[in-house]
Formats: structure tokens, C-alpha cells, sequence
């Protein structure tokens, strides 16, 4: 056993023997300053404290304390009652808080008793009892957090044992303290006793054993037992301070002088008004403006200094946040943050920042979650977050769209003018800036305020400018949905209906199709904006054929017959006939037999003529078509669908080619010409 073992155990004999063994005058005196100097240090601990668990003896120092301050008590007690003495610390605490006055001795007594017993140890009892029962019901959550981690690879073994361990002490300890509490408050009313027995039974042997006359039996007895008092009470009050900072203490990077000053001075304004309140109140109630005036003066002073520290300490912030990015830029692996490419970026030259500055009234980022909300019950699919920037090396008006890095669009607008298109027979009084459509290409003019009512009258239509990039950035994204949606979104949709589906999920995916193989189909579809929404009918039909035949060319079709309700109304309206134009027999007796099949799959082998002139023969129909406001659809036999499709994408990929089996037997079909070799 260590010589501080044996110290302490000594000590604690010693504690139990002051009880039973006459302590000397002297040595009394000693122990009292002892016991003042272990609640001063205790209190100071508690307060330098980062954490309760920094502190885990508490709970015993305070049974050891409390056992202390009673065996105190004992003893002064016996040297009171037996000598009418208890020594210079107890009769100076009498004399000096009393001032003469034994009533206002009691007073002070009796009010520090008080604030100990219903105040703070009350309110530290409260707190331990409910940060016990809190800590107990979090275990669980906690230490599943820490197997998360563990089973993440966050942390290791030996880190997940510290942190299991540090839960288990933070439960004994708050368990502890729950029942150490109750010793302050029994020490409170002991002292409330103790006194009493002091008062009353010294009041007694004075005047019966001493010969004392009665006012000096009061006078001795009463200074005596306010000393007594005083000097147990004032360590329990700052022993049970330290235990309502410890039960009340959360963790934090400083000590409790840290946290005050700096939590206190973070709002260095409301100091100004509390000077305000200050200069108020002398002025105009009768409290003297000498009283107020000097400390709003030294609050405002206060306020000053704390002001210019926070600008100072920003600055700094600023500083290293700079130096701090200039280091990761000039480090190695900063180049790999350079490897990510966002998927949809939308960059605009500097006159467009109005656009997407909410403060300048812009509503560019509003429009964007519209976009995407209406994209996602459009297509079914949940378009990638955009990212807008402004770039300085466009032109002022300028805008980019990019999918992936690449620039696939590009406009010019004019933010104080309205984008007007023509209805087909152009207004001469209609003037402005000859410009082009971005989203459709059409013929369009920019015009001012003041022309746009005139243009309205005349039929124009007329859209601001964040609607016309609106409007494109909606098209583009319709466009390359495609080439958006890869594996990883591509099973993000799939887990979605698996939580309604399961075993249509489990049944296709991985034993009929992988999902790559179901990423490729909804591609195709998406490619011809079909929309993929109704992802429990496409999986359904993948689960049916996808043992017939992996070729996601084939699987396509199949799917696109059975959202073929879906697809005849996308492209008619309700009661209305459907309006196309067919492909002849000639046509397709011609693509039927260029098809070759390989390994691969079938791929359509068409001789560079025979492509033209079937190019240039749908191309005139799709003219006159267009030419009658109609919107042309090619139809033709679900045999060559595909293949006509594939011949016709890079020309008229926007022009629909439907195939008989994808539409209603209800529907109407108008043929409004044919192509034929």
C-alpha cells in the first residue's frame, strides 16, 4: 500500500475517532481551517472541470466531507457544552458576523442555512435525479453508436472499449450523485439541530453549571453557537455550490470561468442596452444617476473593447480559413477534389447574378426545385442536385449549361427586356432585339416595359427572362435525362419500390437481370422520354422476359408494349385521334431485311443509299406535318420499330416513333402520310 493510501485511510479513522475522542482547542482550530480549505479546493476543481467525469470521486469526497464537517460539529459541540469554548475560528466567525447583534448572527445563519437547503441543494438533488434516469435510458442508443462505428471501421477496438467504459462511469456517476445528494441536504438539517442543541442546551449548563447569570449565559453561548455555525455552514454551502456545478456542468473545450466569459461576451451589443436600462433608471426614477451612470458607463466601455475583440478574432478566422485553402491547394491531394464533375451545372456571366441573388429579388434557385419536382412526375426519375456558379469568363448576358463538364446549351438574355414570339403573322409596331428561342429555337425578339402590353394584344408571347431559362434548363434536362441516370440511381429507384415490392424486386434482381441490365432499359426509355415512373409495371415485364433474352434493345420493346396506355396518352389528348404518319410495306420489307444478328445482339446493316433516301422520304412528311401545326408521330410495326428508331436519332431524334402494339385498340389513327421507297 502507497504512503497516500495509507494517508487517506489514517484520515478517515481519524474522522470516525473525532466523534468519540476529545479533540484539543488547538488542534480544533487547525481542522477547522482544514475544512475550509477542502471546500475552497473543491469548489475551485468543480469549477475547472471540463466534464463530470473529470471529477468522478465527487460523490464519495462529499459522504468523506460531510462525515468530516459532522465530526467537526461533535467536537466543537462537546467543547462548548463542556468549557464554554470552541476556539479562536468559532468564536472569531461569532463575533465578527454578529457585530454585536446576536439576532442579526442568527439571521445570517438561518438565511445561509436556507439558501443551502432549499436552494441550491434542492435544485442539485433535481438535476442529478434526472440526469441518472437520462443517462440510463440513452446506454442503448450510445452503445449502439459506438458498434456502428466499430463495424464502420470509424474507430477500433481498443477506442470502442474506452468509449463503453466512459458510458458505464457516466451511469455509475450519475447514479452516485443522485444519492450523495441526499447527504447535503441531512447535513443541512443537522446543522439546523445542532444549533438548537448548542443554544438550548449550553443556555442550560451555563446558567446551572457554570454560574453564569442569564445575559451571560445568552451572550457567551449564542456568539458560540453562531461561530459554530457559521464555520460548518459556509463549507457545506460551497461543497454543495461544487455538486450543483458538477451535476449541472456539460462538456465543452474550457473550464467554467472559460465558458462563462466567453458565452457571456458573445453578444457584445446587449451590453448597450443594458447601460441604456442603467442611464434610464437614474434619470428617471429616484434612484441617483451616481449610482447608475458610472456602471453603464463601465458597461458600455465593456461592450466597446469586447466589439473590437470579436472584429479582431474574425479577422484572424479569416486569415487562416485563407491560409488554410492555400495549403490544401498546394497539397497533393488536392488534385483529387479536381477529379469530381457535377453532373448538371448551370454557370451565367456576371450581368445574370440578379438571377440567383435572392436579395436582388432573383428566384432562379426556387425555379430550379420546381424543375426538379417536375421532372421527377414527368419522368420518374430524381434529377441530381444543379450546380449554379458565375463564371467571368462568359459574356455579361451569357449562360452554359453542362451535363457532366460538357456544354450542352447556351443562351443570351436581357434582363430588363421580356422575350417575345411571334403567333406566325409578325406586329410591324412590334420592335426589338431580333434574337432566337433558346429551349425550341424559334424566332423570337427582345422588347421593353413598355412595348409588352402591345405585344400581348397582338398575340405574342411574351415570358421574362428566368422563365425563358426555366424553360431551357427544363428541356435540356428532359433531353439528357438519359445520360443522367446511371447504375447508382438506377438502384436508389429500385430500393424505393423494393420497400412496397420486395418480391418482385428479390425475383428480378440478381437472378433474371443485374442492375446494369435494368439501367440500360430505362435509359433507352428515357432517351425517347418515356417516362419511367410507373417502375413496377417496367420491372414486372423485365421479370417476365428477362428470361427469354438479355438484349436491352429487345427489353425495351417488350416494356414499352406494356406502358402502352402510358404512351397513347402522352401523345393524345383525351377523345382525340391520334395523328401519323406510317411507314409502307416497302419501307419495311427494306429495314426487315437489313437486319443482322450477331453475338451481340441483331443491329440494323443499311447500305448508305437506301439510309438517305428513307431519310429524306420521312423528312418530307414530317415538313408537311409541321407545316399544318400538327405534331408529326411515325408509326410503324413493332418489328422495326427500333431499328427505324436507331436510323432516324441522329437526324429527328426529337420526332417520336411509335410502334402498333404500344398504342390503345380505343385510340383513333389519322394517317397523314405515308413513306414509301
Amino acid at each position: 500500500m502507497k504512503v497516500k493510501d495509507l494517508f487517506v485511510l489514517i484520515g478517515i479513522i481519524g474522522i470516525v475517532l473525532m466523534m468519540i475522542v476529545p479533540v484539543p482547542i488547538p488542534l480544533l482550530d487547525f481542522l477547522l481551517i482544514i475544512n475550509i480549505s477542502i471546500a475552497l479546493m473543491i469548489i475551485l476543481v468543480a469549477m475547472n472541470t471540463q466534464e463530470a467525469l473529470q471529477f468522478s470521486i465527487f460523490p464519495s469526497l462529499l459522504l468523506i466531507t460531510t462525515l468530516f464537517r459532522l465530526a467537526l460539529n461533535v467536537s466543537t459541540t462537546r467543547n462548548i457544552l463542556s468549557h464554554a469554548e470552541a476556539g479562536d475560528v468559532v468564536r472569531t466567525f461569532g463575533s465578527f458576523v454578529a457585530q454585536g447583534n446576536i439576532v442579526v448572527g442568527f439571521v445570517v445563519f438561518l438565511i445561509l442555512v436556507l439558501v443551502q437547503f432549499i436552494v441550491i441543494t434542492k435544485g442539485s438533488e433535481r438535476v442529478a435525479e434526472v440526469a441518472a434516469r437520462f443517462t440510463l435510458d440513452a446506454m442503448p442508443g450510445k452503445q449502439m453508436s459506438i458498434d456502428a462505428d466499430l463495424n464502420a471501421g470509424l474507430i477500433n477496438e481498443v477506442q470502442a472499449r474506452e468509449r463503453r467504459q466512459k458510458i458505464e462511469r457516466e451511469a455509475d456517476f450519475y447514479g452516485a450523485m443522485d444519492g450523495a445528494s441526499k447527504f447535503v441536504k441531512g447535513d443541512a438539517i443537522a446543522g439546523i439541530v445542532i444549533l438548537v442543541i448548542n443554544l438550548i442546551g449550553g443556555f442550560i449548563i451555563g446558567m446551572t453549571m457554570k454560574g453564569m447569570d442569564f445575559s451571560e449565559a445568552l451572550q457567551t453561548f449564542s456568539i458560540l453557537t453562531i461561530g459554530d455555525g457559521l464555520v460548518s455552514q459556509i463549507p457545506a454551502l460551497l461543497i454543495s455550490t461544487a455538486a450543483g456545478i458538477i451535476v449541472t456542468r456539460a462538456s465543452s473545450e474550457g473550464n467554467l470561468g472559460h465558458d462563462v466569459t466567453k458565452q457571456l461576451t458573445a453578444q457584445p451589443k446587449l451590453l448597450y442596452i443594458v447601460a441604456g436600462t442603467l442611464v434610464m433608471l437614474g434619470i428617471f426614477t429616484p434612484i441617483h444617476w451616481f449610482t447608475t451612470f458610472p456602471i453603464a458607463g463601465l458597461l458600455v466601455f465593456a461592450g466597446y473593447k469586447m466589439q473590437k475583440n470579436l472584429e479582431r478574432e474574425a479577422i484572424k478566422e479569416e486569415q487562416l480559413v485563407e491560409e488554410q485553402q492555400i495549403e490544401e491547394v498546394r497539397s497533393p491531394e488536392s488534385v483529387i477534389s479536381l477529379l469530381q464533375v457535377d453532373p448538371i451545372e448551370f454557370e451565367f456571366g456576371y450581368g445574370l447574378i440578379p438571377l440567383a441573388d435572392t436579395q436582388q429579388g432573383g428566384d432562379l434557385l426556387d425555379r430550379i426545385i420546381l424543375i426538379r419536382r417536375q421532372c421527377a412526375l414527368e419522368l420518374g426519375v430524381v434529377v441530381p442536385v444543379i450546380r449554379i456558379r458565375d463564371n467571368i469568363q462568359l459574356r455579361p448576358n451569357e449562360y452554359i449549361i453542362k451535363i457532366k463538364g460538357n456544354t450542352v446549351a447556351r443562351g443570351e438574355l436581357l434582363l430588363n427586356h421580356y422575350l417575345a414570339m411571334s403567333p406566325g403573322i409578325d406586329d410591324d409596331s412590334i420592335a426589338g432585339i431580333e434574337t432566337t428561342e433558346p429551349a425550341f429555337g424559334l424566332p423570337a425578339i427582345w422588347i421593353d416595359e413598355s412595348t409588352k402590353e402591345r405585344a400581348e394584344l397582338s398575340g405574342y408571347t411574351v415570358v421574362d427572362p428566368p422563365s425563358v431559362v426555366a424553360t431551357h434548363l427544363t428541356e435540356v434536362i428532359k433531353k439528357h435525362t438519359h445520360e443522367l441516370l446511371g447504375r447508382q440511381e438506377t438502384k436508389a429507384l429500385i430500393d424505393n419500390v423494393r420497400e412496397s415490392y420486395p418480391a418482385l424486386v428479390d425475383d428480378l434482381i440478381p437472378s433474371v437481370l443485374s442492375i446494369g441490365d435494368v439501367q440500360k432499359v430505362l435509359a433507352k426509355l428515357l432517351k425517347e422520354k418515356i417516362s419511367v415512373r410507373d417502375l413496377v409495371t417496367i420491372l414486372e415485364t423485365l421479370a417476365d422476359y428477362g428470361t427469354y433474352t438479355k438484349d436491352p434493345e429487345i427489353l425495351t420493346e417488350y416494356v414499352r408494349q406494356s406502358l402502352s396506355r402510358q404512351i397513347t396518352q402522352q401523345f393524345t389528348s383525351l377523345g382525340d385521334s391520334l395523328k401519323v404518319i406510317t411507314v409502307g410495306p416497302s419501307v419495311e420489307k427494306k429495314i426487315a431485311d437489313s437486319v443482322q444478328q450477331s453475338d451481340q445482339g441483331s443491329y440494323l446493316a443499311l447500305d448508305p443509299s437506301s439510309s438517305q433516301i428513307i431519310y429524306h422520304r420521312v423528312s418530307e412528311q414530317v415538313s408537311k406535318l409541321i407545316q399544318s401545326g400538327q405534331q408529326p408521330v411515325i408509326l410503324t410495326s413493332p418489328t422495326i420499330r427500333m431499328y427505324l428508331r436507331q436510323l432516324l436519332e441522329r437526324t429527328l431524334q426529337d420526332i417520336p416513333v411509335l410502334s402498333y402494339s404500344e398504342l390503345e385498340p380505343s385510340v383513333e389513327i389519322q394517317s397523314m402520310g405515308v413513306v414509301n421507297l
